[in-house]
C-alpha cells in the first residue's frame, strides 16, 4: 500500500463525527443512488435539452459515446478486479471508521468514479461546462466515499483514467461504426424519442 494512499484516507476518514451535516452530506452523496442517478440523468439531459437541431444531433452523438463508455468502464473495471483484488481501506486499517455496509468488490479502481468520469467525458464532448460539472460531481462522490472509508484516493483517480481513457477509445470505436450511429439517432428521432 501507498504510505500517502494510507496517509490520506485515515486523515480524511478520521474527520468523520466532528461536523454532523458533513457526516450527513457524504452518507447522502458516498450512496450507490444519489450519484449514479444524477450521471445516468445528465444523459438523459444532452438527449433532449438542446433546442437546436444540429447541436442536439451532436449531443445525441455523444450521448450514445458517453453510454457506450459507462458499459465499457465497467468491463474494465472487472478486468482490473480480476488482475489485482486491492482490499477495501476498512479491511487493511484498523483505524478506519466504516459510514456504511461493507462493500464485496475490490477497491482499485473506484467503479462509480470511473462510469461519472465517463459521462463527464461524453458530456464535455457537448460542453465544456456541463462536462466539469459532471467531473466535480464524480470527484465529489470520490472524495465522499475515501471519507466513508469504502476507498483510498488512489482508487478514485484511477477510476477517473479509466473512464477518460475507456471514453476516448470509445469515440474511436464509434468512428468506426459512424454510420451506423447516426441512423440509430435518426430512427430514434423518427420514432418521437429525439
Amino acid at each position: 500500500m501507498n504510505p500517502i494512499d494510507r496517509e490520506l484516507v485515515i486523515w480524511l476518514n478520521g474527520l468523520q463525527g466532528n461536523a454532523t451535516f458533513i457526516d450527513d452530506m457524504a452518507r447522502v452523496i458516498a450512496t450507490d443512488y444519489l450519484m449514479p442517478l444524477l450521471f445516468s440523468l445528465s444523459m438523459f439531459a444532452m438527449w433532449f435539452a438542446i433546442s437546436d437541431r444540429e447541436r442536439r444531433t451532436r449531443a445525441q452523438y455523444w450521448v450514445l459515446i458517453g453510454i457506450s463508455s459507462i458499459g465499457l468502464s465497467n468491463v474494465a473495471v472487472v478486468l482490473f478486479n480480476v488482475a489485482w483484488d486491492r482490499k477495501r481501506p476498512y479491511e487493511v486499517l484498523s483505524e478506519i471508521e466504516l459510514m456504511f455496509y461493507r462493500a464485496t468488490d475490490p477497491s482499485f479502481p473506484a467503479n462509480p468514479v470511473a462510469i461519472g468520469f465517463a459521462a463527464g467525458s461524453a458530456a464535455w464532448m457537448v460542453n465544456r461546462r456541463f462536462g466539469y460539472m459532471i467531473f466535480g460531481a464524480a470527484l465529489i462522490y470520490g472524495l465522499a466515499r475515501v471519507y466513508a472509508g469504502v476507498f483510498y484516493p488512489s482508487d478514485v483517480l484511477g477510476g477517473a483514467a479509466v473512464g477518460i481513457a475507456v471514453t476516448w477509445g470509445t469515440t474511436y470505436i464509434h468512428r468506426l461504426f459512424q454510420p451506423i450511429t447516426w441512423l440509430f439517432v435518426r430512427l430514434v428521432r423518427g420514432l418521437a424519442l429525439g
